[in-house]
């Protein structure tokens, strides 16, 4: 859903009940806004991800920097070589102020070896509610750290 007073500076979390390839699953999705401020909190949250989306803004350079950084922090906070991400351009209506290219954000995929998909939450929505079921399909497909009786107790999704 398009929120028009969406605010980057404030963290916020969302559950979301949904139906993935036939398959129930509960959404625990916490948006860290990507605030330098909160990086010692996004941390305590990465650890306990089962699954992320590095989120960009076709229309700020800035955040299309930042990527790497939330990759290799993602990483190190795993402690793995590879771990359910998705990379998602966002805002993708906003044509006429798009500074980075789709191409530039599929260089970027392919360079950290990520899936891409590009989304706008402006209404009509785009791709939204397909790129949390595609992550949910990555977390899914991903090989399983956690031992069985520990995912029994954990039978939703965290996504960041």
């Amino acid at each position: 859903m398009f929120v028009a007073d969406y605010d980057p500076t404030i963290e916020d979390s969302y559950i979301q009940h949904t139906c993935v390839d036939d398959e129930f699953c509960v959404l625990d999705v916490l948006d860290t806004a990507g605030q330098e401020e909160f990086s010692a909190m996004r941390e305590q949250y990465m650890r306990k991800g089962d699954g992320f989306m590095i989120v960009y803004s076709v229309t700020d350079p800035n955040s299309f920097k930042n990527v790497p950084n939330f990759f290799t922090q993602i990483l190190r906070v795993k402690d793995r070589d590879e771990y359910p991400i998705l990379l998602v351009a966002n805002k993708v209506d906003l044509v006429h102020l798009r500074k980075i290219s789709e191409s530039e954000g599929r260089a970027m995929a392919n360079r950290l070896n990520l899936p891409y998909m590009e989304t706008s939450a402006k209404d009509p929505p785009q791709n939204i509610d397909g790129a949390f079921h595609e992550v949910v399909r990555i977390i899914r497909n991903h090989p399983k750290e956690l031992s069985e009786d520990r995912r029994r107790r954990r039978p939703k999704c965290l996504i960041m």
